[in-house]
């Protein structure tokens, strides 16, 4: 592709009013208004003062601009452009939605999970955003840091990763037919370690994945987190709540002496579908191991803290860096990785839980996804105003995937930046006919189709143009 010389550019003007740099957004805000974002923010937020004033139009402007691709308070003036003021009422500067955030406590943070819960369960009665949540429920915890740099944010510090920053919990829900949402989120200090509040944030995801479910449904839920989730406050949670549990075991004493006791026939030999490169040898590793033995969680806790299930155990050749100078293995030697399940053995057996368990590695790539939008950034100095950023932030990705489960198949599970580019940030022309707005958008676009089913899903069926 190159730059067109057949007409030279003598000069360019911005004084078009009749142009929406995100027509996307017609049917995204359609969608959240149907499934109750204002009246719940309405409902539920107290924020004193001017500042909490119409607090249901002003997180309706945040979700949009982060919908739209902000990820910075300043960003917001993207929703404050052309003819943007005749499609949509009470788009707020960025000041005023700054001083909004900045007026939050830990209790309307607390009130705005309680909106993000309830917009979620909106958005599965309109969308197949949760499709599959009947049959199956794979619930994944874990935490990530979100770097911010400078010494003006609260609570920053530096985590486990070594980063400056903030530390950043979700719960998300995934099936087998659907990708993943986020049914829970929590924002702590940057030095806080990954276990800090996993027991409430796995009451909080199983209490709205009860409400997302029907009452009498038998379908299997399973909560998957890596070993720094490992502690009978947040399993026996889960347990309480009617979940079964798949957590990443510490390769302790009595953990070793467990898998020391595994007969050398009980293991089966599974082949990765794809292969795996092991960073500690250099090499590809593409098969494995699989064996279990009942197991005993928590032995050394009081009576009423002890789980019983299963070790389910994955083993790998430790590779022999010298093999290829000659010096062949005396004894195969093997690297193991544990989980403790308490899934029944009828329902998910070895070879299954491994698979299953395995698959918890989906929920990085919605840290990722958020990382990659409105997430970039943190963008007050205040610890409850980026904590309702956070949460923001994650209805933005959750109305983001229930847009792209209703316009196309193909985009039900696509990325966030991929939704926005083909359905969302779609320059369109504004006109007027008979008291009615009409959207001219590019003809041709690729995903024409794609936005015309979304369209009309969620609003006024287009009218036929004029030809």
């Amino acid at each position: 592709m190159q730059l067109s010389h057949t007409f030279a550019s003598t000069s360019v003007l911005f004084d078009e009013s009749n142009l929406v740099a995100s027509a996307g957004l017609v049917p995204a805000l359609a969608l959240a208004e149907s499934a109750g974002l204002d009246e719940l923010a309405d409902a539920h937020l107290s924020v004193g003062g001017d500042k909490g004033a119409n607090a249901g139009a002003k997180v309706a402007s945040l979700v949009a601009g982060m919908v739209a691709g902000a990820d910075s308070i300043d960003d917001m003036d993207l929703l404050r452009h052309g003819g943007m003021g005749r499609v949509f009422i009470g788009a707020y500067a960025p000041s005023t939605l700054g001083s909004f955030l900045r007026a939050f406590t830990f209790g309307h943070v607390r009130q705005i999970d309680a909106v993000a819960s309830r917009f979620l369960i909106g958005l599965a009665e309109q969308t197949p955003v949760t499709a599959g949540v009947e049959e199956c429920a794979l619930v994944d915890v874990d935490d990530s840091i979100y770097e911010v740099h400078g010494y003006a944010k609260q609570g920053s510090g530096f985590g486990y990763s070594g980063v400056r920053g903030l530390n950043g919990a979700l719960a998300t829900l995934s099936t087998p037919r659907a990708a993943p949402v986020v049914l829970a989120q929590r924002l702590r200090r940057g030095a806080a370690g990954s276990a800090r509040g996993a027991k409430r944030l796995v009451a909080d995801a199983l209490s709205t994945l009860r409400q997302l479910r029907d009452p009498h449904s038998t379908g299997l839920v399973l909560v998957r987190a890596d070993s720094a989730f490992y502690g009978h406050a947040t399993i026996g949670t889960a347990l309480r709540a009617g979940a079964d549990v798949s957590v990443t075991v510490r390769m302790d004493t009595k953990v070793r002496a467990a898998i020391g006791t595994i007969p050398e026939h009980a293991w089966t030999t599974i082949e990765y579908p794809q292969a795996i490169f092991d960073e500690r040898s250099g090499q590809w590793i593409s098969r494995a191991e699989v064996a279990e033995t009942p197991f005993t969680a928590f032995g050394s806790k009081a009576k009423r803290h002890q789980v019983s299930g299963r070790l389910v155990v994955r083993r790998v050749p430790e590779l022999n860096p010298k093999a290829k100078q000659g010096q062949p293995d005396l004894f195969r030697l093997w690297r193991h990785h544990a989980f403790f399940t308490t899934t029944d053995a009828t329902v998910m057996d070895t070879v299954a839980a491994d698979q299953t368990h395995r698959q918890h590695a989906i929920i990085e790539q919605v840290h990722a996804d958020l990382k990659n939008s409105a997430l970039a950034h943190l963008p007050s100095g205040k610890f409850a105003a980026n904590a309702a950023w956070l949460v923001l932030a994650v209805m933005a990705f959750n109305l983001t995937r229930a847009v792209g489960t209703l316009a196309d198949h193909g985009l039900a599970k696509a990325t966030t930046a991929t939704i926005r580019r083909k359905l969302i940030n779609v320059p369109a022309r504004i006109a007027s006919s008979a008291r009615r707005l009409r959207l001219h958008l590019p003809d041709p676009w690729p995903w024409q189709k794609s936005w015309q089913d979304l369209f009309t899903r969620v609003a006024d069926p287009p009218t036929a143009a004029a030809t």
